[in-house]
């Protein structure tokens, strides 16, 4: 898609509570299509190579792979962090080659949800006023952040707990609470990456249980994981190599297997 004159459209966020799981025949809230990433110039190190995905609203799938596969470049560039070198990205249907740099912060920040593993939250700060911060940039006043994320903590289970700093906080709380902010834009779509890597099995375990909870309650969930066994959990797994998918077991996965890339060594 060439980019026009016209100011292009970026929707109003989600509700986030999109119903139950899909099926696979609604529209794509994330769609790929032959995108690329190099980086450098002598020589250009490829990073993604002619990567297609679609992702549907209300799925919860893991990509997964080693480290140097690329998928942390496909967090990037789905989460419209990078740009790709080539190739097409459409965020809730937005085009983001035709986004100037301030419409897609903005697409950024109404679409799109960010769980990293190192929480980055500000001890300073409750856990309430950590959730309601990730409101500032929507416009929203200082009541209805407030209340949105009292909501938002109460979904993952802390309401309980929204008058504590992460310092009086276990890491699986603290996690949740990353969730939570999160979750209070009712972004599109959710990007977890390694959401579960400070955390023990066990507190990594109830945060998968809760991302299949708040998945099965309407919300889009990629988890970018290293971990197989976390991976297998999911409905569905994306498995990236080399900067290629390799497999998918998803409702197109047929068509984005690239099983001879499996057992030639070029993956």
């Amino acid at each position: 898609m060439t980019t026009s004159q016209a100011t292009p459209t970026i929707p109003a966020a989600s509700t986030g509570q999109a119903g139950p799981r899909d099926d696979g025949s609604g529209p794509p809230v994330l769609a790929l299509d032959a995108v690329t990433k190099t980086y450098g110039e002598q020589p250009p190190v490829p990073a993604l190579r002619g990567v297609s995905l679609t992702v549907r609203r209300s799925e919860l799938l893991a990509i997964v792979g080693p480290s140097g596969s690329g998928k942390t470049t496909l967090l990037h560039v789905m989460g419209t962090l990078e740009r790709p070198s080539s190739g097409t990205v459409l965020i809730d249907g937005v085009d983001v080659a035709a986004l100037d740099d301030r419409q897609l912060a903005a697409l950024r920040a109404r679409s799109i949800g960010f769980v990293f593993q190192q929480f980055f939250l500000a001890e300073h700060a409750t856990a309430l006023e950590n959730v309601a911060d990730g409101l500032l940039y929507v416009g929203a006043e200082v009541g209805e952040r407030r209340r949105r994320a009292a909501e938002a903590l109460a979904r993952v289970g802390l309401a309980h707990r929204s008058a504590f700093r992460p310092s009086t906080m276990s890491g699986g709380e603290r996690q949740r609470v990353a969730i939570a902010r999160a979750l209070v834009g009712r972004p599109a779509i959710v990007l977890a990456d390694e959401p579960t890597g400070n955390l023990d099995s066990t507190a990594g375990g109830s945060i998968i249980e809760l991302l299949d909870e708040l998945n099965a309650g309407g919300a889009t969930i990629v988890v970018i994981t290293h971990d197989r066994d976390l991976a297998s959990r999911l409905p569905r797994q994306v498995h990236v190599r080399d900067g290629h998918i390799v497999a998918d077991n998803g409702p197109a996965g047929g068509a984005q297997a690239l099983a001879g890339r499996e057992g030639d060594g070029r993956s």
